[in-house]
């Protein structure tokens, strides 16, 4: 690999890091308007169900499918943004008071690239998470898992087009999924 796509590979890797980082500043902060500006119009947001298999068949049979199976969650930018006006109105049932969260982002790769490392287009990428939601006094949450992300270049931004969240359980404790991954 030559030195320019070595130094290019390392700054598009820097630069999602980057992206990613921020977003999880905003959702922690509670900035959800600013954090829809990162979504594309097209989104597809998608947290999957993981039923338990036989050996062998996990590939094709853990996740429940999209588009007409049962989900966590699968929406686009409409549903996702009428999540955040509700949260916004301060008389969510669900998020009154306001939980505290905390989104840990790591392991981020760049597992696809278009358009070439130095002026990509579009990226997929593959991350493990963290969060850690507190609500109320005694209420504690931990999700931990995977993301797999597909962003496109709009101008000089990044927007999320898909998201799937892949959680390392398949029954939740948690009361509600209020919050975003």
């Amino acid at each position: 690999m030559a030195e320019n796509e070595r130094l290019a590979r390392l700054l598009l890797t820097s630069e999602i890091e980057a992206f990613f980082y921020e977003e999880a500043d905003l959702l922690d902060l509670r900035r959800y308007s600013e954090w829809l500006e990162l979504l594309h119009d097209d989104i597809h947001y998608w947290v999957p169900m993981l039923r338990n298999v036989k050996y062998g068949s996990h590939e094709q049979y853990e996740e429940t499918p999209t588009k007409g199976g049962i989900s966590w969650i699968d929406e686009g930018l409409t549903t996702l943004t009428q999540r955040v006006q509700q949260i916004e109105t301060g008389i969510h049932w669900a998020e009154e008071p306001l939980s505290r969260i905390s989104h840990l982002v790591t392991n981020l790769r760049v597992s696809k690239v278009e358009g070439g490392w130095e002026k990509p287009t579009a990226v997929d990428t593959r991350c493990r998470f963290l969060i850690y939601r507190n609500r109320v006094e005694t209420e504690t949450d931990f999700f931990v898992g995977k993301r797999e992300d597909s962003l496109v270049r709009q101008g000089d931004n990044w927007k999320i087009i898909k998201r799937k969240v892949i959680l390392d359980q398949n029954v939740l404790t948690a009361k509600n999924l209020t919050f975003f991954f």
